[in-house]
């Protein structure tokens, strides 16, 4: 009966989730960040869950009964749990192939990379340098999608009583009923991994698993006042593009800019860091159906990476003797310092 009357509640107030979030949100930006308003497919991502839906699910988190209501959780707060049924909703594409493997691959600048060339070349360059990036040349573009672009963040003080840790990894799974060897399970552990390794020389890093976490990295290590820069769409994925207006957007070698790249987990998390010397372009792309504006970091100190990172291995340079670019996916983010 008290089950009957929990789901109840959670029902009842649903429909004004969304608003209530959002505007705290806002609020939360605005007190924080020296921009009139974030964009909005990031206030979209703020938590669906209201107050009351909030504290009725920390209830249950807290006597471990949120399992029993693991359907109803993952549909008011639009996460994704169970087995592979919402990782297939987002990656299920009658045009673009499987969501590339080696995707993750680009934020491991220190981890040995085993993945043959010829996997990680398949349908586009992940690594590449600035000279290659000219107006009217032809270049091959990777896979831009988020494997989970839909989820949303949790509210913080639900986050933070979720066991985002390696070691505490099958209790993790259980609360989210993610089945072993399953996407989601490979999503779980790569993302972990990520968050648990050691920052290279000169990089400061950090999983934030709240918008509000989100907000405090950012404005700990730039200020209040920043510019906010995203790829406009995944449209170019997996095509030749004719490369379009390249435009250096942020170029100050001495304040370094913060990059945060979405992570496939159940719920929204970013990982964000901070590497010395990296500018920032907004490059045109044509599409064979679309106009994409994309956002390029290129790294001019590469020094400190890993001799066998994979952008040496299909650049054929070592660390510290080329400059290497990667695209912004779907759902990442570039925070500058705002000039003068």
């Amino acid at each position: 009966m008290t089950h009957l009357i929990l789901l109840l509640g959670i029902l009842t107030v649903a429909y004004f989730s969304g608003s209530q979030a959002e505007n705290a949100f806002l609020q939360y930006w605005e007190e924080h960040i020296g921009l009139p308003h974030p964009p909005q497919w990031l206030v979209e991502k703020t938590s669906s869950l209201n107050p009351h839906q909030e504290a009725v699910f920390m209830k249950l988190m807290e006597k471990n009964e949120l399992p029993s209501h693991l359907h109803s959780f993952c549909k008011q707060a639009n996460i994704g749990c169970s087995t592979n049924a919402l990782v297939k909703k987002a990656t299920d594409n009658s045009i673009l192939p499987p969501m590339a493997q080696w995707n993750e691959a680009k934020l491991k600048y220190d981890f040995p990379n085993e993945i043959p060339l010829s996997v990680a070349s398949q349908g586009g360059l992940p690594y590449f340098q600035k000279s290659m990036v000219k107006e009217g040349s032809v270049m091959p573009i990777p896979d831009l999608r988020d494997p989970m672009s839909y989820k949303s963040f949790l509210p913080r003080s639900l986050a933070s009583k979720i066991p985002f840790s390696f070691a505490r990894i099958e209790e993790l799974k259980k609360l989210f009923g993610v089945v072993d060897e399953s996407s989601m399970d490979k999503y779980i552990q790569d993302t972990l991994k990520i968050c648990e390794k050691s920052p290279i020389q000169g990089e400061k890093r950090t999983c934030v698993t709240s918008a509000e976490n989100l907000v405090d990295f950012v404005v700990e290590e730039l200020g209040h006042y920043l510019h906010i820069w995203s790829t406009e769409s995944i449209d170019g994925s997996y095509e030749n593009v004719t490369i379009g207006a390249v435009k250096l957007i942020y170029g100050n070698l001495s304040e370094s800019p913060a990059l945060c790249h979405s992570q496939p987990f159940p719920f929204q998390v970013y990982y964000c860091h901070v590497l010395q010397k990296v500018k920032v372009y907004a490059v045109v792309i044509h599409a064979h159906k679309k106009v994409n504006h994309v956002i390029m970091a290129c790294h001019y100190d590469t020094s400190t990476w890993n001799s066998n990172h994979l952008a040496f291995k299909l650049l054929g340079f070592g660390p510290g003797q080329i400059e290497v670019c990667h695209w912004i996916n779907e759902n990442g983010i570039v925070w500058t310092k705002t000039v003068g």
